[in-house]
């Protein structure tokens, strides 16, 4: 659904390699090697915009038919990457010149949260202000699953978790069989016509 990459590799997260964004070739290659296509968005991210690893990637998405977002913090009229969504924040010279892990690190990650947030929200895996869509693999998450029935239902805790059993651990499930007065195998299948979005299962005869 959305990968992370990044010059150098998953080892440039632990241990800096040098040079790695500077290989224009290597950011075509590793999309290449994702099989990006048409069905996809690609989301540049480079504070400077230049740098060439990003191009090269974002290049070879334009060619493969991707959807391309390109985030940046150097002015706008300074654009000149042709994609489909320029994002410039204007966040100033750093405190610490050079050192764009600060108020331009931060301006990104913000940007990132409102875009893969409201990509979690277009693919139904919220329901209300809830993200809906998690799995109960921690005792955390299973009370965090009642919690979520309970609010969005309005039944008891007890009530929650039997639903949640009912629903083999699954809250979108859960969710259907309350609101909409159906056992699990409906409610499974109500969502699955309904693309997995809760409030459209729910409407469904």
């Amino acid at each position: 659904m959305i990968q992370g990459v990044i010059a150098g590799g998953n080892r440039a997260l632990v241990q800096a390699q040098e040079g790695a964004e500077d290989k224009l070739d290597q950011g075509a290659n590793d999309l290449q090697a994702r099989v990006v296509g048409n069905a996809d968005v690609v989301c540049g991210i480079a504070a400077s915009r230049r740098t060439p690893y990003v191009i090269g990637a974002i290049e070879h998405a334009r060619k493969a038919g991707a959807k391309t977002i390109y985030i940046t913090c150097n002015p706008r009229e300074e654009m000149n990457i042709p994609v489909d969504v320029a994002i410039c924040p204007v966040v100033g010279p750093e405190v610490i010149m050079g050192s764009t892990r600060m108020k331009a690190g931060t301006a990104t990650k913000l940007i990132l949260n409102m875009l893969t947030t409201t990509a979690m929200i277009r693919l139904g895996k919220v329901y209300g202000n809830m993200m809906v869509d998690l799995q109960m693999t921690s005792k955390k998450l299973e009370e965090r699953s009642k919690r979520i029935l309970m609010l969005a239902t309005g039944v008891s805790y007890e009530e929650a978790g039997a639903a949640l059993k009912s629903a083999g651990g699954h809250v979108k499930t859960a969710l259907v069989m309350i609101l909409a007065r159906v056992d699990s195998p409906t409610a499974q299948k109500r969502l699955q016509q309904a693309d997995g979005f809760v409030r459209k299962a729910i409407t469904m005869e």
